[in-house]
């Protein structure tokens, strides 16, 4: 087992066996869901128990959870969103820590093993993850960490006010999670994000199995209205973090060039989605974008190209979304390539036992 922590602070010595109950929120996941929690049932090392808060679903949900009734603990509440619906299955849980599963993805059947024996080896750790598969229409398009996305060992502080380093489907220590205020549920599109860079902050560290041990499934996310809405709420996020007292004066000016960071995305962003109409409403803003020297230097080159030349600029945005859209962390995918079923296998594979 590939593992890669943070240095400890003193002598560690492996604890106790941990006990693990996952946690599943579930919206409109009626499809889906069965899936997640088959997974469950096919895994080498059992939870203690399996937490389902149904949030608010109108859709067939009750019919697909009635073959697992007997394998889990149903909640049911209002709809409120993700993090109120995480919230309601931690507090309702046990274990001494807490799965994350969402409703759409899939453990491969070491997953809580390896989460187990990574908690006993280090019992100084708060928040564990493993590495995954990003999969689109039942195929793998890449892994959660490869080199340009690697997991941070070295100053988690730093880095998790950088970037979202946690693969979401964690497993947290669930005192510290509840003590911390558990998600934040005013926060739509990035709470867990905000809840890590809280933990961390407040002392908690992460380690990780790097080993694809999970299926996430990557949606699109191509939309300009989707993919600002997600950096908005990446700002957000680090705005709460600007405030925390516990940021020296060195991380303080790490989240300021974040924000600066994710202001330029925006700006990008917005000028992409003006481009060809008929007065061309985004030539002074790329013209402002092309002068800008804290633009890259490609940056600026495509924004005075858009100054120039709208209807070509327009064509080519076209022909590269005709091609291609974008999906979680960036990540390119391909509108060509037809699924195959490697992942699709794997998933039937787990339901067969």
């Amino acid at each position: 087992m590939k593992i890669l922590v943070p240095q400890a602070e003193r002598a560690i010595r492996p604890g106790p066996v941990p006990s693990l109950s996952v946690i599943v929120a579930a919206y409109q996941a009626a499809d889906v869901i069965g899936d997640a929690l088959e997974s469950i049932r096919r895994q080498t090392v059992r939870p203690l128990e399996v937490v389902v808060c149904d949030d608010g679903s109108t859709d067939e949900l009750d019919a697909a959870l009635e073959p697992y009734m007997d394998e889990i603990r149903l909640l049911r509440k209002q709809h409120g969103g993700e993090a109120s619906a995480k919230n309601a299955a931690a507090h309702a849980s046990s274990g001494e820590f807490v799965v994350i599963l969402d409703a759409d993805d899939v453990f491969m059947p070491e997953r809580l093993e390896a989460l187990t024996e990574l908690a006993r080896l280090r019992p100084d750790l708060d928040i564990l993850t493993t590495d995954a598969y990003l999969t689109v229409d039942g195929r793998p398009v890449r892994r959660c960490y490869h080199d340009r996305w690697r997991f941070e060992i070295h100053d988690q502080r730093r880095a998790i006010l950088e970037r979202n380093f946690v693969f979401g489907l964690a497993a947290v220590r669930r005192e510290r999670l509840l003590a911390r205020g558990g998600f934040d549920e005013s926060i739509l599109w990035t709470t867990d994000w905000d809840c890590w860079i809280r933990l961390i902050l407040d002392g908690s560290r992460v380690g990780a199995v790097i080993e694809p041990l999970a299926l996430y499934r990557v949606r699109e996310e191509s939309l300009s209205s989707r993919r600002r809405d997600l950096l908005l709420g990446k700002k957000a996020s680090l705005e709460k973090a600007a405030r925390n007292p516990a940021l020296t004066d060195d991380e303080r000016r790490v989240v300021a060039r974040a924000l600066a960071s994710h202001d330029r995305e925006i700006r990008l962003l917005d000028l992409r989605a003006t481009v060809g109409g008929a007065t061309h409403p985004g030539r002074q803003a790329a013209i402002d974008i092309a002068r800008d020297s804290q633009f890259s230097v490609p940056e600026r080159v495509r924004a005075a190209a858009i100054a120039t030349a709208p209807a070509v600029a327009r064509r080519l945005i076209r022909r590269s979304e005709a091609r291609t859209w974008t999906g979680a962390g960036g990540t390119q995918v391909s509108r060509q390539v037809r699924p195959d079923s490697h992942v699709g296998a794997l998933v039937r594979r787990l339901r067969r036992g």
